[in-house]
């Protein structure tokens, strides 16, 4: 499969690329899991990108958006990730909750949501996992009572990522007594509304990724759902297969980490045996091929497809190259590498950070096992075991 891009494609590379040149920060900024100043460098960041108008390029002007098809999408994160841009803290938002608004929203929510969310005016965070239901979401118990107009939602959520400093939650509910994919609710809600206490949940290393979320009878508007009333497990699936297949890891970013793994394997060669060079290059093979495949993918929705359960396939790939990029990273660095926890001037760090982060890949948006049960039963057509 060969690549060959219009002249509109170029000329638009060359607009963000230019952009990019111009307005990324001079040095990284600090994380936005550790602190709230980390956070809202970031939010800042995001409000910079939407000055641009960058925030989300696919959407309508109307939204805070450029209108832009999906071939474009994957132009701009070629350029972003090329930049060295920061992470998007509103990745939760712009690249799960945005399309799924985008699909089941009402033009009050759209209108009301997607553009102070382009802008970096709300944060989100996923409120999905439970104690008890995390791969399995049929499996939730929080519940969403009807009260008149108004939700009231009792129960806890786990796992809930940027969910320590964001503004906004979008969560998965049940109407009380319903069972597994019945009776579900998709409910927007306010981190700081009554009745919502947040628990931080600290990593080895101190960063604040997730955080539980206690709910103490909240009442939410009913306008605040999202999807019809007992829609929300499908609404929820339509969000998992934005998170497993297209959106929320683009192939810019292993990409760019494969063309990282390669100057690290030069200048490590001398004492390498052969074979790293050959891990280096199945890497560096694995990350072109999942670009041409999202290439593919995106052409077809262009022309009006959609995602189906082939989501799952990417999520797995996706998922296990991660850790086999960065694994081959930490390889080539030797025995050293877990000790370089402080090395900026040279990056050498990043491959310890970026593979303690790839370990979670094969659990989050639904763990491989399961993904591997959807392919086998929706693709392939076999019998349930």
């Amino acid at each position: 499969m060969k690549l060959e891009f219009t002249a509109e494609q170029r000329a638009f590379r060359a607009e963000v690329r230019a952009w990019m040149e111009a307005n990324i920060p001079t040095g990284p900024l600090p994380s936005f899991d550790l602190t709230r100043e980390g956070f809202e460098a970031h939010r800042l960041w995001e409000r910079k990108l939407n000055g641009g108008r960058w925030g989300m390029v696919t959407w309508p002007e109307v939204l805070g958006g450029r209108g832009l098809d999906l071939i474009r999408w994957l132009i701009f994160e070629e350029e972003y990730y090329r930049a060295g841009a920061p992470v998007r803290v509103n990745q939760n938002g712009i690249f799960l909750l945005g399309p799924t608004m985008m699909e089941f929203g009402t033009d009050e929510q759209k209108a009301h949501f997607l553009p102070r969310m382009a802008a970096g005016d709300d944060i989100w965070a996923q409120a999905w996992s439970e104690p008890g239901a995390g791969s399995d979401l049929a499996g939730v118990r929080a519940t969403a009572t009807r009260d008149g107009d108004h939700y009231v939602l009792k129960g806890q959520k786990i796992w809930s990522s940027r969910a320590v400093f964001a503004d906004w939650a979008f969560g998965l509910f049940r109407a009380p007594g319903s069972e597994r994919h019945k009776g579900m609710v998709l409910v927007l809600f306010p981190l700081d509304a009554p009745g919502v206490t947040r628990r931080p949940i600290a990593r080895m290393d101190g960063k604040l990724v997730f955080a539980e979320i206690f709910l103490d009878d909240v009442r939410v508007p009913v306008a605040n759902r999202l999807g019809d009333e007992g829609q929300g497990w499908h609404v929820c699936m339509a969000t998992a297969g934005f998170e497993r297949g297209l959106l929320l890891r683009s192939p810019a970013r292993y990409q760019v980490a494969a063309r990282k793994l390669i100057a690290l394997y030069k200048a490590n060669k001398a004492h390498l045996p052969a074979s790293m060079g050959e891990r280096v290059a199945q890497n560096w093979m694995d990350a072109e091929a999942y670009a041409l495949a999202i290439y593919a993918m995106c052409s077809r929705l262009n022309a009006g497809g959609t995602i189906g359960p082939e989501s799952s396939t990417n999520k797995i790939f996706w998922s296990e190259m991660d850790i086999a990029l960065t694994q081959t990273g930490l390889d080539i660095l030797g025995p050293n590498a877990e000790l370089l926890t402080e090395a900026p001037a040279t990056g050498d760090a990043d491959w310890l950070e970026d593979y303690i982060f790839a370990l979670s890949g094969p659990i989050y948006a639904g763990s491989n096992e399961i993904q591997r049960n959807i392919i086998a039963e929706r693709m392939l057509g076999l019998p349930r075991g």
